[in-house]
């Protein structure tokens, strides 16, 4: 498995603003690129006064359109540095760390970190997991509770869904409640009709058999977790991952934003075995303007 840059390699080899702007430009349009006015190949250089490119016609091309970085004032080498600390970091990168790192304000380091973890989500999509031909892997599928208690004592945790294949892709939901209905449209929406399906003995997954999908359940009341091949280890390890990482890299996250969190570490889970590829991957996400 290619490793990715350390990040005094990702420094050198994105040193500068134009540098990061002629990969961007690149990256979104292509090494040789077709004029959409006149037609021609290859004819676009860079303008000497602004962030863009400009054809032998005078066609422009501006290639932070549509993406986090259009009209800001921070530097594109500090959004690609920041872009690269989310990639190969295993537990997640706070704005805190941002902050002390690039110099930036707090405010300014929040934002960029959530634009972040939006396109992540963006580019990782939401295709529903497993399948039902014979050599569909099996899918796991859970609820976690994230959170405690409110100002007044009250159960305020956020109830969230996920469903990972063996060796393969996770999705998570943050759901609107923690009752069968909930879960019963959850599993439709990310899991393919005909998987097979593994669960704990929770009420909430009773419904499996009758939409469709083969269903197994191990019962951890009873103290069972593994039986042969029936078992839910992956999504508790992936569960017990992101618990870790968000209280202790960021404390606390508010419901408000719990699924944006989620979605990053659904990306680096999915890219797993190409972490060379995430910078790039995530690069690649931001569409033509």
């Amino acid at each position: 498995m290619a490793k990715s840059m350390t990040l005094k390699q990702f420094q050198a080899k994105f040193a500068t603003d134009d540098v990061c702007l002629d990969h961007l430009f690149k990256t979104r349009y292509g090494i040789v690129t077709i004029c959409p006015k006149c037609g021609q190949y290859d004819t676009f250089h860079k303008l000497a006064k602004m962030p863009a490119y400009t054809c032998n016609c005078g066609h422009h091309i501006h290639p932070m359109a549509g993406t986090p970085f259009q009209s800001t004032r921070t530097p594109l080498t500090t959004w690609f540095q920041v872009m690269y600390l989310f990639t190969p970091s295993r537990n997640g990168v706070s704005a805190k760390e941002v902050q002390r790192l690039t110099g930036v304000t707090y405010k300014t380091a929040w934002r960029m970190c959530n634009l972040i973890r939006q396109y992540m989500g963006w580019v990782d999509g939401d295709a529903p997991v497993g399948g039902s031909g014979p050599e569909a892997p099996i899918v796991e599928a859970d609820q976690m509770f994230f959170g405690g208690r409110d100002k007044l004592g009250h159960d305020d945790k956020a109830v969230v869904f996920g469903a990972v294949e063996r060796q393969g892709k996770a999705i998570t939901r943050v759901a609107q409640s923690r009752g069968t209905f909930t879960a019963s449209k959850h599993v439709a929406e990310t899991i393919q009709e005909g998987s097979h399906v593994m669960t704990d003995s929770a009420k909430i997954f009773r419904n499996l058999p009758t939409q469709g999908y083969k269903h197994e359940t191990v019962n951890h009341d009873a103290k069972e977790y593994v039986r042969g091949l029936v078992h839910t280890n992956s999504i508790e390890s992936f569960w017990s991952h992101i618990q870790r990482s968000i209280k202790g890299t960021h404390i606390w996250v508010s419901k408000k934003h719990l699924q944006t969190y989620l979605h990053e570490f659904e990306y680096r889970h999915n890219l797993r075995h190409q972490p060379q590829s995430m910078f790039d991957v995530l690069m690649r996400s931001f569409p033509k303007a």
